[in-house]
């Protein structure tokens, strides 16, 4: 059942928890994601049967919790996980970061190493406001983002195009993970489709070269696109997340 948590900046944020032993495991969805998308769910439901504690939760501006999603930014996504990860778990937890959930994942695995027992990401997309928007933007979309503060851009996922901010690019230049050293000093697995069109292989080929950790593993799933979540990919996420249970 969906609760509430206020973060310290009274931002109001929904959430899913289930009791269970630890180490526990959180998962951080994607840029304009929900709580209620398959790979949360199908993930849930692996954490009941085997008796692990998880959580699941919206960050602001997304699903069910406060705020507008054009206000948010990556720094105010990770006050809200931190937030959450430090006021609704105890101990060590396997962060399971989806798409933004993976920058989000490892900023967290960065910052605070000590609460974080393990790491797995699906289609990581560190660094993307800079590396696959800004970089990608032409001539006409960047004088767009100065001028008006906003660009739109369509959307395989929605009807309705995404707005980027400038807000969004300029403050997501604050966080960025794969232009300093990226020490991960526990089990680690990343998992990438080659069908990807939103996160090219590319970058999971540039994460797994830069991190530096005793236990780091790339899978490449050949034809799997960014919703990486076919029966056999979500087989694949539950088996990463019960290997990097086990070595934890």
């Amino acid at each position: 059942m969906t609760a509430y948590f206020e973060t310290p900046e009274g931002r109001r944020i929904a959430y899913d928890r289930t009791g269970g032993r630890g180490p526990g495991v959180v998962f951080l969805g994607g840029f304009k994601s929900d709580k209620e998308g398959t790979k949360a769910l199908a993930l849930e439901a692996w954490a009941k049967a085997a008796g692990r504690a998880f959580l699941r939760f919206d960050y602001s501006g997304h699903g069910s919790s406060s705020g507008d999603f054009l206000d948010g930014c990556i720094g105010e996504w990770l006050e809200d996980a931190r937030a959450v990860v430090e006021g609704l778990t105890e101990g060590p937890q396997v962060l399971v970061g989806s798409s933004m959930g993976g920058w989000i994942a490892l900023l967290l695995a960065r910052d605070q190493p000590e609460r974080v027992a393990g790491l797995v990401t699906i289609a990581a997309a560190p660094d993307f406001t800079e590396d696959l928007m800004w970089a990608l933007f032409s001539p006409e979309e960047r004088a767009a983002l100065e001028e008006r503060g906003r660009v739109e851009q369509p959307s395989d996922y929605a009807d309705e195009p995404y707005v980027i901010t400038r807000r969004l690019i300029e403050e997501g230049r604050r966080h960025l993970v794969l232009r300093a050293p990226l020490g991960l000093p526990f089990p680690v697995r990343f998992l990438q489709g080659t069908a990807d069109v939103d996160v090219p292989v590319a970058v999971a080929l540039r994460l797994m070269d830069h991190a530096e950790g005793p236990d780091v593993r790339l899978t490449l799933v050949k034809g799997a696109d960014h919703r990486f979540s076919t029966p056999e990919c979500l087989g694949l996420i539950e088996r990463s997340v019960a290997e990097v249970l086990e070595r934890a």
